[in-house]
């Protein structure tokens, strides 16, 4: 058992965002750095996908050798920490407009929301652990502060950043996972069109009376993402009620 005293090592990646990682013998590369590294990696991702990113690929953006990135990068996986942290680049500067709770949290959800769609490839990432990166817990900061006065206790008030991360990343990446599988400049069928095709109305009497409903307009994804968060706040707001 780690004594209380004794400093926890920080995982790779983690180390170099918190400035606990000591100088490597090898020299710098002269243009060549962290953060041009990351850079680097964002555009490619951005462009063509995280599947696309390689180390080699990363070196080929920027100009250099693939070894000569392992002097500031360990590996792919420290990378891709680095590139998390910097997708919330400017977190501190954020402007959280709202002059209710409601309206704040409304709004730090729809920035997290335009992040992931700005970055697609963070629908991607592997999430073993909550984010732990300097911009990353900047940017939950500024979600707790968006409930300050509400007499929440401080733990429901990380729940509820935790639940609507998790919808907000999950709403996301269903609409990136629908967009890659689409063929470029072709519309998906609408879920109502496939029910008429499959459903018989005995089977499946409420789902076919939703298929055969008086058609409405067409609700966008991101109609669809506030309706459900729309739903958590009311939730908040019956939390705080109680309380």
């Amino acid at each position: 058992m780690t004594a209380p005293d004794t400093p926890v090592p920080l995982p790779p990646g983690l180390d170099i965002l918190w400035g606990r990682r000591p100088a490597g013998r090898r020299g710098p590369r002269p243009g060549l750095s962290v953060e041009s590294i990351v850079s680097a990696a964002v555009a490619v991702a951005d462009r063509d996908g995280l599947e696309s990113l390689s180390m080699a690929r990363v070196a080929a953006e920027v100009g250099f050798t693939t070894m000569s990135l392992y002097r500031y990068v360990a590996n792919k996986d420290e990378l891709l920490q680095l590139m998390w942290d910097a997708s919330a680049e400017g977190a501190e500067e954020l402007v959280i407009e709202g002059d209710t709770w409601r309206d704040r949290l409304r709004t730090w959800s729809g920035i997290q929301r335009d992040v992931l769609a700005q970055h697609p490839w963070l629908t991607q990432m592997p999430m073993a652990a909550p984010p732990m990166a300097p911009n990353s817990l900047t940017f939950v900061e500024r979600g707790l502060e968006t409930m300050d006065g509400t007499g929440l206790a401080d733990v429901d008030k990380l729940r509820i950043i935790g639940l609507i991360s998790s919808y907000t990343l999950s709403e996301a990446r269903m609409a990136n996972d629908a967009a890659r599988a689409r063929p470029e400049g072709v519309e998906s069928p609408s879920f109502e069109s496939f029910l008429r095709l499959l459903l018989d109305e005995e089977r499946f009497p409420r789902l076919y009376g939703i298929a055969w409903s008086e058609p409405s307009s067409p609700r966008s994804d991101h109609e669809d993402f506030l309706f459900g968060l729309d739903r958590i706040l009311d939730g908040v707001a019956a939390l705080i009620g109680d309380r």
